[in-house]
């Protein structure tokens, strides 16, 4: 190989490296937006189900009154 084939190679490589280096930042940043996006997420459904829950234990009393759009 010559010389100039070589250096041709290299700035090739070169250039496919940093593209995969833009690449991985970015869908790092995905990943990381993503998993705080889950994390809210869960917290959120934890506090439904504690609510439920809440809900489910303590009925609310039935009434015979009517309501008031009648």
């Amino acid at each position: 190989m010559s010389e100039k084939n070589m250096r041709e190679r290299i700035d090739a490589l070169e250039s496919r490296l940093m593209y995969q280096d833009e690449t991985i930042e970015q869908l790092n940043q995905a990943i990381t937006a993503q998993w705080k996006q889950i994390d809210a997420l869960t917290r959120q459904i934890a506090a439904l189900a504690e609510r439920l829950q809440e809900t489910d234990a303590d009925p609310p009393a039935q009434s015979n009154e009517r309501p008031p759009h009648y």
